[in-house]
């Protein structure tokens, strides 16, 4: 008899598309190549956690569960350790914040972005390779060894999530990526 298959494999087949068109658009080792390339792909995620962050918040409605998962605190670290001042950041645009109906479609945009720190580690060492000791790192290593017990923590809610919810994680993972590839590939650089 064969296992069925989780919630998260489903998850990741159902995004495949719109993930690999991330990363095909991103060109992420163009972007950070330069500390102010660096500083503006930082300052673009800075913007897509400011619009997400707090409507994940709302439809998990589990602040424990969520907290440790926030991510904008370090990219204000690193925007600061680059020279962004309080009020330069709080002025950097932000997206739409997105419409999340339930959990399902709040464990769908967090996928996107929980999936992004487990990638964020590669990235991470490749910029402070490039940069050298002192390169801010905080969004993109920010959680060290948690990263490992944190996805496993979040891959369990995820595949024990309720049935009638899976179509919304679904639809939200695959419309998360779209925002987060249009966002990181279109508008103004700082």
């Amino acid at each position: 008899m064969t296992q069925p298959e989780t919630l998260h494999a489903r998850l990741r087949a159902a995004t495949a598309d719109a993930h690999e068109a991330l990363e095909r658009d991103l060109d992420w080792q163009g972007r950070v190549a330069t500390l102010p390339g660096y500083r503006a792909l930082l300052a673009r995620l800075r913007g897509f956690h400011a619009a997400y962050e707090p409507v994940i918040a709302l439809g998990l409605s589990d602040e424990a569960f969520f907290a440790p998962r926030r991510r904008l605190a370090a990219l204000d670290a690193d925007l600061s350790a680059l020279g962004l001042d309080d009020a330069t950041r709080a002025a950097l645009p932000v997206p739409l914040a997105p419409r999340l109906a339930g959990e399902g479609a709040a464990f769908g945009a967090l996928y996107v972005l929980e999936g992004s720190t487990l990638g964020g580690l590669v990235i991470g060492r490749h910029v402070g390779g490039l940069h050298g000791e002192g390169t801010p790192l905080a969004y993109y290593s920010g959680r060290g060894r948690e990263a490992g017990p944190l996805w496993r923590t979040f891959r369990e809610r995820l595949d024990g999530l309720a049935a009638d919810q899976e179509a919304a994680a679904f639809a939200s993972g695959v419309a998360t990526f779209e925002a987060m590839r249009v966002w990181l590939t279109t508008g103004p650089a700082i």
